[in-house]
């Protein structure tokens, strides 16, 4: 599995340079005062489990996340974000202080792939250039949204619905490329991320609201802007 998602982070970097290449030249011409519409970019890190057979440590097995989004900028505090997510999972019950029924061991290993949108909010006016709107350069966000999961193991696909969460760091380097850092925890209403044998090892039975299922990534982007937006001029007739 490993050996896909390393594959797959290729074509993914090698798609979002491409893009970048394309609409560097078509807007090379602008004011460097123009503010943009929208962004692309790529994220790479850390992903985390929390389920039937990891219950405190997310980090306990960790694995690789990658991601790629799309992003429009309604202002220098809002946008919102379209995202889709790879994550490989692992998790052993032989690490947890809990005894589950007769005493049994289980470990799995799986994938989850997740596409949402999520609004973000910018704590601070984020930008460069236009020196009277007090823009800053770094500033911190939250972001929250909606999705669809899906889970594999042992051959076989699950979907759910997800809700993540994410709070992060942004920092603009020049005025078209960002920098974030971003920790993410996303609720899966299914209790298959794991795998079908993990679901309900207790024998409490879950439900659409009620289930131990979650994903976590510690990431690390960049995204491109293009796109300049219309730029009003005041005039006195």
């Amino acid at each position: 599995m490993s050996k896909t998602l390393l594959q797959v982070i290729l074509r993914m970097t090698a798609v979002v340079a491409l893009l970048v290449a394309s609409a560097s030249p078509a807007y090379a011409g602008k004011d460097p005062e123009d503010s943009y519409k929208f962004d692309i970019g790529a994220w790479l890190g850390m992903s985390g489990y929390l389920g039937d057979a990891n219950q405190s440590n997310l980090y306990s097995h960790p694995g690789l996340a990658a991601a790629l989004q799309g992003r429009y900028l309604f202002n220098e505090r809002t946008a919102i974000r379209a995202q889709l997510t790879m994550l490989s999972l692992s998790g052993n019950t032989a690490d947890m202080t809990n005894v589950l029924p007769m005493g049994k061991n289980y470990e799995f290993k799986s994938w989850a792939t997740s596409l949402d949108f999520r609004g973000e909010f910018n704590f601070l006016p984020y930008g460069m250039g236009e020196t009277y709107r007090r823009l800053r350069r770094v500033s911190p966000y939250l972001a929250l949204g909606l999705g669809l999961t899906l889970s594999g193991s042992d051959g076989k696909t699950f979907a759910a619905f997800s809700i993540p969460m994410s709070a992060g760091v942004k920092y603009k380097p020049s005025k078209r490329v960002n920098l974030m850092a971003e920790f993410t925890m996303r609720k899966i209403f299914g209790d298959h991320l794991d795998s079908e044998e993990l679901a309900d090892l207790t024998t409490i039975k879950s439900s659409f609201a009620k289930n131990t299922d979650w994903s976590s990534a510690i990431t690390i982007g960049i995204t491109y802007e293009f796109g300049p937006r219309c730029v009003v001029c005041n005039r006195i007739d």
